[in-house]
């Protein structure tokens, strides 16, 4: 390990590089924020630019690039930054299609570079503990609701409303949680969607699914007022798990157990930072196809017109 930190540029200054990305990065040693590549204000006292190609002109010792921008046309980008040489970290949804992210790994071994596809909820706290604690446990039934506000956490963004993401783009955290702790692959079994008939993506979804022979039961909501819920919950042969708050919080059998309290971003920027010293990538796509499974199973209910002020 290098005793010098990694720097590395951020692509896409919006709402979660601000809110996440750049408080990460500031309070880590192993990082270094140098650059920008952003349509928007830069971060203070980080030049922005409007391509990879002008970022490395004008700072050619970046090292790696975090990319945060929406999914549609984030192959491009990561073209850019492989060409140049960078190891790269990309948000989730990694792709704007499947067929799309399947080639990032390939894409990344050609150019022999490090890819880290995030998935920031499998770094809440309570994840390891609860993927440790179920392993060898016979899990009978798994209950998943995930339910929040868009309005609160993409407020006019419109780019949620894309084809393809709407809830699922919360959604596919609680998939990134499920995949992980979870000993067996799940087989989707049936979808239900709900359509706004102004939007083109769904605002909910309730999908069934089978994990051995144990239901497993996922419940999204993007249309949550009042308290916001992200809860799991396990029954298995020796108690029942629960993950609250994100899988930030862990309780088995009504007991809460002390996980820590490392951010999930944190946790993030260490992972990058052990994959780029160990030169490994990491690029598990499973919640990305659970997501593709569901809109292919899905039946489709269209519902009353999304309103982003539905108080005024």
């Amino acid at each position: 390990m290098s005793s010098k930190p990694i720097r590395i540029a951020l692509a896409g200054i919006g709402k979660i590089a601000r809110d996440q990305h750049i408080p990460s990065i500031a309070v880590s040693d192993r990082f270094e924020l140098v650059a920008a590549v952003t349509g928007h204000a830069p971060p203070e006292g980080v030049p922005g630019f409007a391509t990879v190609d002008a970022m490395m002109q004008a700072v050619p010792d970046v090292q790696a690039l975090s990319i945060c921008t929406p999914p549609r046309g984030r192959t491009a980008l990561m073209a850019d930054g492989f060409r140049h040489g960078l190891d790269l970290m990309i948000e989730k949804p990694p792709a704007a299609t499947v067929s799309e992210a399947d080639g990032f790994a390939a894409m990344a071994r050609a150019a022999d570079r490090i890819l880290y596809a995030t998935w920031h909820s499998r770094e809440a706290a309570g994840v390891a503990p609860a993927r440790d604690w179920l392993k060898g446990c016979e899990i009978r039934r798994v209950a998943c609701n995930w339910k929040e506000d868009v309005r609160v956490w993409h407020p006019g963004q419109e780019w949620i409303w894309e084809p393809g993401i709407g809830v699922f783009d919360p959604g596919i955290n609680a998939l990134s949680v499920l995949t992980a702790i979870l000993p067996m692959p799940l087989v989707l079994e049936q979808a239900k969607l709900r359509f706004p008939e102004n939007k083109a993506a769904p605002i909910a979804a309730d999908l069934d699914y089978s994990h051995g022979d144990a239901p497993v039961r996922v419940e999204f909501d993007f249309d949550q007022r009042g308290p916001q819920t992200w809860d799991i919950d396990v029954e298995t042969d020796n108690g029942t798990l629960n993950l609250s708050k994100g899988a930030s919080q862990l309780a088995i059998d009504g007991q809460p157990v002390d996980v820590g309290d490392e951010t999930e971003y944190a946790r993030l920027y260490r992972r990058f930072a052990e994959l780029v010293d160990a030169r490994q990538c990491d690029v598990d796509l499973a919640p990305f196809h659970h997501v593709a499974d569901a809109f292919f199973m899905g039946e489709r209910t269209t519902i009353h017109a999304f309103d982003e002020q539905p108080d005024r």
